[in-house]
């Protein structure tokens, strides 16, 4: 391994020791994680410099050496240093900008690539080899949709003059402070633009967009939608599925702000295939399929039903189907495995849970018998998920699989249940407020121009293994499944998810 000097400041200050902490970059086709370092400041709008090490599959020790002397030096604080000393553990071959599909092909090329683009430095300097093209590929192209990014050989001598004289802010580094500048509002206007304007089909993903849509007060574009679905035209449960089920929320949503009994119609449908024909509830709500998405999307509309009508026995059926999915996949560590097949706890298929009590408990009658047992089940799981949330404010795709990849459309569920559950009094203030700016400032850097998000998890159904967990596609770009969890999220972080008229209990007849 070639190997670089260190001018005889660094060498003191490593013999003194360092300050430096270790994070995760990604996993490598093996499975190995990829590791990084950080120091200096901690602000991602703080000038940033990466390093780069150990493309050709040998660390680069010189990296390691400079980031623990980082600390050390005056001057160093006001600029953040973050490190990957080995970036391709296997030796695998390196494509810049990849190919394929995140993370499944060149696994290592992608965590690297969306790694640097998302965290947008201003200046990445390369350790060793680099005969993949990684510097030319960041000058000339935008990983992340962040913009062009300086890079270049590292040269320690040139580590220690940039301590002192921080580089330009690069066009992806002024792209990530573009974004994280816009408010919660802003950015709710912003993905507004491009999701909500469609129902299709009546399933949960353009459901939750047109609730966004509701809560910026686009009630009647959104009654116009889905217009056909109470009018006689369109059968909303023509094709029923747990989606489908999910859909009717935004039934519910315009029933709230309408009191058009044509809307509670369509939630009552849904609600009551959760009992026999003669009234008794069923085990369980139909199509749960064994998932753990089943706990949003059977539970939700049942409560919606309750509210809407003041029946309890939707309100039983609610606490009857949490309990019955409960058993089934959670784990007795207080994560949830995706369905009964693998252990696996993938992260949406938490965060469905995480949405679903949130959303069941804002209805739910309070000296209702199950309402405090399905409260201290919300609160545990919060309690549990809390010590997963990654230093970027994410939640990894498999959430306790150390270097899966962060994952969008999770972050953005489990942060709007914690911000629900702050406001509501649930959860307490600390630790949980800190974890939503979290997980806030994470989505707010993810969502870039035209709707485009940043490693959404794909369409996931019964995974035969960890493996295949690990390896689910990671959509850059639009996506109507995280763009409406993103809506949901920047409405209720704007204060646009407890008007009065969306939450108070409308009794709109039995």
């Amino acid at each position: 391994m070639r190997r670089y000097g260190l001018n005889a400041l660094i060498l003191l200050c490593v013999m003194l020791g360092g300050y430096a902490h270790a994070f995760e970059v990604g996993l490598s086709g093996r499975g190995t994680v990829i590791e990084g370092l950080a120091a200096g400041s901690s602000s991602d709008e703080s000038p940033t410099i990466v390093l780069v090490g150990g493309l050709a599959g040998e660390e680069a020790s010189v990296i390691r050496d400079a980031v623990n002397a980082w600390p050390r030096l005056r001057g160093a604080g006001s600029v953040r240093l973050l490190a990957i000393p080995l970036a391709n553990p296997d030796g695998a071959p390196l494509e810049f900008p990849p190919s394929g599909t995140a993370y499944r092909d060149h696994p290592e090329s992608f965590a690297l690539w969306r790694w640097i683009g998302i965290h947008a430095p201003d200046l990445v300097l390369i350790a060793g080899p680099d005969e993949a093209g990684l510097a030319k590929a960041l000058q000339t192209g935008s990983a992340a949709a962040m913009g062009p990014i300086p890079a270049r050989a590292f040269d320690p001598r040139e580590l220690a003059r940039l301590r002192k004289h921080a580089p330009v802010a690069s066009r992806a580094h002024r792209e990530l402070e573009r974004r994280l500048h816009r408010s919660a509002l802003e950015l709710a206007e912003e993905l507004a633009t491009s999701y909500g304007h469609d129902f299709s089909q009546p399933i949960y993903t353009q459901a939750l967009a047109l609730i966004g849509q509701l809560r910026l007060g686009h009630l009647e574009e959104v009654r116009s939608l889905v217009e056909p679905y109470v009018n006689g035209t369109r059968d909303s449960l023509a094709r029923p599925n747990s989606l489908v089920l999910a859909g009717h929320l935004v039934f519910a949503e315009l029933a709230r702000r309408t009191a058009d009994a044509r809307y509670l119609a369509r939630v009552r449908a849904a609600a009551d295939l959760g009992f026999e024909a003669d009234g008794h509830m069923k085990e369980a709500m139909p199509y749960h399929g064994e998932f753990s998405d089943s706990l949003f999307m059977g539970t939700a509309i049942l409560t919606e039903a309750g509210a809407l009508t003041g029946q309890t026995r939707y309100f039983d059926m609610a606490a009857r189907h949490v309990e019955f999915m409960r058993r089934l996949v959670l784990r007795p560590d207080g994560l949830y495995r995706h369905q009964p097949a693998t252990d696996a706890a993938w992260a949406r298929g938490n965060a469905f849970p995480a949405l679903g009590l949130a959303w069941a408990l804002a209805d739910f009658p309070p000296d209702h018998p199950a309402r405090a047992v399905l409260l201290e089940d919300f609160r545990e799981h919060m309690r549990t998920l809390l010590a997963y949330q990654n230093e970027d404010g994410l939640w990894r795709n498999v959430i306790d699989h150390p270097g899966a990849y962060p994952e969008f459309s999770a972050t953005a569920m489990i942060g709007y249940a914690m911000q629900r559950g702050v406001e509501k009094g649930w959860l307490p203030r600390e630790p949980y407020q800190r974890s939503v700016a979290k997980a806030w400032h994470a989505i707010l850097g993810r969502v870039g121009p035209n709707g485009a998000l940043f490693d959404v998890c794909e369409s996931t159904a019964h995974m035969p293994s960890l493996d295949a967990y690990l390896k689910r596609a990671a959509i850059d770009g639009v996506d109507e499944r995280g763009g409406a969890m993103a809506l949901l999220f920047a409405t209720e972080m704007a204060g646009l998810g407890n008007s009065p008229e969306e939450r108070a209990p409308r009794r709109l007849g039995y």
